[in-house]
Parts: structure tokens; sequence; C-alpha cells
């Protein structure tokens, strides 16, 4: 992130830095499959000044799925809600030959 300009606290890297932890910790959680790691991607359109972050696994059957709302107790099931409200947009594509990408966008000031 610094090298794009942004150095670690700004908003835009603290951002960005929920977004990969969040992901990752999905794809180690959800889309593990042994033997097997995820791959993380990241790449920042200064055209546009949007940066996107893409986590991929070899799990293509578990897609992520928007969460009802969690209660208070509940110890799991915020975090696509923190991607949702911290991404400009996010979603998958499948992953050739194997597995899923989720992948998120957020713009950068």
């Amino acid at each position: 992130m610094e090298e794009w300009g942004y150095p670690p606290a700004t908003d835009a890297s603290c951002t960005v830095a929920l977004l990969v932890a969040e992901l990752a910790s999905n794809a180690v959680r959800h889309g593990r499959v042994p033997g097997r790691g995820f791959r993380l991607r990241m790449a920042c359109a200064t055209a546009t000044r949007t940066i996107r972050i893409e986590v991929s696994d070899a799990r293509e059957d578990r897609l992520p799925a928007f969460p009802a709302a969690p209660t208070v107790d509940d110890e799991a099931g915020r975090g696509l809600i923190l991607v949702d409200l911290l991404a400009t947009r996010w979603g998958t594509a499948p992953r050739v030959p194997v597995g899923k990408t989720v992948w998120a966008e957020c713009g950068a000031p």
C-alpha cells in the first residue's frame, strides 16, 4: 500500500488491511482443502484510485453467503457484513482450473 502512496496509518491502508484479513481468514476457515493454501492478489488502478483485493482458494462448492443479522451473543457471522460495509463492491468468480476467488474493491482518496 505504501508503494502506491498509502502509508500504513491512512484510512485507505487500514480499510484494505481489514478487507484482506477478513477474506483471508474466510479462505482459511471455509475454503481450505488439505494440502492446498490460498492466494492473495492486490492491484491498484491508478486512474480510478481503486484497490482490488482477490483471495483465491481451492473450494468451489463453498461460496460466501451474506449472513442473516447476527445476535448479540453470536461469536461469528459479522465478517461479510464488514466486507459489505467497507468495500465499494465485492463478489466471487470461478477460479480456473479449480476453486473460487472472492474479491473486494475499495476507493482510495
